[in-house]
């Protein structure tokens, strides 16, 4: 089994893509990158932890390899904004890409290199390529936010452009 960890802004959207895949374990909502010690919630949205809100996933590389991860991941994002992700502003909500190993790392590379070739955006891609970071798991009422409060989470994925970027970029 290997990890794969992915900031995209807000945690809660991060999820769904992921989950009911085959080969894939577990993914949970969380905090990482940054200065602090078990950080809360609280504390990260402030933006001062300099943690990042991420997804740690559980994967069986035999079974979905973490190419098709990172091809999952990118639609998800924004890859041009350093200063958040849609309506989520601040250091806490950038994009970032967590390697856990060497190959992690040049197939990373090698994605972002190919997303900036494919002149899809006229912005440069900004999103970082970081070393995992210890990771903290969030809140319980945080993992699986999209199914105990499905109505809420659906508003506010509507109202923070995720979707519309998606279509008009990805689609």
């Amino acid at each position: 089994m290997q990890k794969a960890t992915f900031a995209g802004g807000c945690f809660w959207c991060m999820v769904s893509p992921f989950e009911d895949q085959p080969g894939i374990l577990r993914i949970q909502s969380g905090y990482s990158g940054g200065v602090t010690e078990n950080p809360t919630y609280e504390q990260v949205k402030t933006g001062t932890t300099e943690h990042l809100e991420v997804v740690e996933i559980t994967f069986d590389p035999d079974i979905f390899s973490y190419e098709k991860l990172l091809e999952l991941y990118w639609p998800q994002i924004d890859p041009t904004d350093a200063d958040g992700q849609y309506h989520d502003r601040g250091n806490q909500y950038r994009a970032a890409i967590f390697y856990h190993n060497e190959e992690q790392l040049k197939l990373a590379i090698k994605s972002k290199e190919e997303l900036e070739q494919s002149r899809r955006f006229d912005k440069p891609i900004v999103t970082e390529i970081r070393p995992a970071a210890v990771f903290y798991p969030a809140e319980d009422y945080h993992q699986n936010y999209h199914r105990k409060n499905p109505n809420h989470y659906k508003q506010d994925r509507e109202a923070s452009g995720r979707d519309a970027f998606g279509e008009k970029y990805w689609k």
